[in-house]
């Protein structure tokens, strides 16, 4: 098995390093100068076209723009001609599916999204999917991503985290770490080809100020005020109001049963709690010296 990433982000760097862990050769794209990873191969992006002729798994996980998919953009005859290419994974969100008042959307549930960001993934997707008839493509989407250096804790550590007081409006999150696992779960399987779709995110949705809460407590801090959400909204960037304007609640029950895994952080908590123990594992206080003068 030969993986080729591209986009060795966030995710892509995670996903990158289990799947080398598990004797996979991996190749990334990066679209700049970075520090080797071994055992990874890292390429720019420009030279994605050989690496495509050899690969036999592709993951893309780089963000489209308003003209679709890039890898599309700047490799289609490689990928049209990629000889042993038999599943392309791409991460997609669960933005597609758009504004639902609150109520619940499946795997089954068609997209909506609202213009913009939302809307070029979905068109991103469909790029992708006209790839199943000679090659298996699985659809990921990701609902909110956090993890190590990507949580809460960041925000209230650097002063910036707002507990923003909107009733009734929940949402789910994904842990890094099992985005990885489902990815990888997913790759394992060696489907045919065809399309299938898949709900990434956790099984408790809530409100962003209770994961807010949460962390405080956790850190040992007083958790910051509530602000009313119509006070909060006058001082939003455009891209927290499509946030803050979207409300649904997502399922992946689905999912983890076609794939045979459970999350391994199913709420917020757990994987509050997991990220701070990992920080206090890498980083223990420094001991205090005992005695002296």
């Amino acid at each position: 098995m030969s993986l080729l990433i591209a986009g060795l982000g966030y995710c892509g760097e995670a996903i990158a390093r289990a799947a080398a862990a598990r004797g996979i050769a991996v190749t990334a794209t990066l679209r700049g100068p970075r520090p080797p990873i071994p055992p990874l191969a890292l390429i720019p992006f420009a030279a994605a076209g050989p690496a495509l002729a050899e690969a036999t798994h592709l993951l893309v996980t780089a963000p489209p723009d308003g003209a679709g998919d890039p890898l599309i953009a700047v490799h289609a005859a490689a990928l049209a001609a990629a000889p042993a290419l038999r599943w392309i994974g791409y991460l997609s969100t669960t933005g597609v599916y758009g504004d639902r008042a609150g109520a619940w959307v499946d795997e089954e549930t068609a997209p909506a999204p609202s213009p913009g960001r939302s809307a070029w993934r979905l068109a991103a997707e469909n790029q992708w999917r006209a790839f199943a008839g000679r090659t298996a493509v699985d659809i990921f989407r990701l609902a909110g991503i956090y993890g190590p250096g990507r949580s809460a804790f960041d925000q209230i550590r650097a002063g910036t985290a707002r507990r923003i007081d909107k009733p009734g409006h929940e949402f789910g999150r994904i842990h890094r770490d099992d985005i990885t696992r489902a990815v990888l779960a997913a790759l394992a399987q060696e489907p045919p080809p065809g399309v299938r779709v898949f709900n990434l995110a956790d099984d408790l949705p809530s409100q962003a100020e209770a994961v807010i809460a949460a962390a405080a407590r956790l850190l040992g801090r007083e958790p910051p005020p509530l602000i009313p959400y119509a006070e909060a909204a006058a001082t939003m960037s455009p891209m927290a109001q499509s946030f803050w304007a979207e409300n649904r609640k997502v399922a992946s029950a689905a999912t983890k049963a076609r794939l045979g895994i459970a999350w391994r952080y199913p709420d917020y908590r757990s994987g509050l709690a997991a990220i701070l123990a990992e920080e206090r594992r890498e980083h223990p206080p420094e001991e205090r010296e005992i005695g002296g003068p």
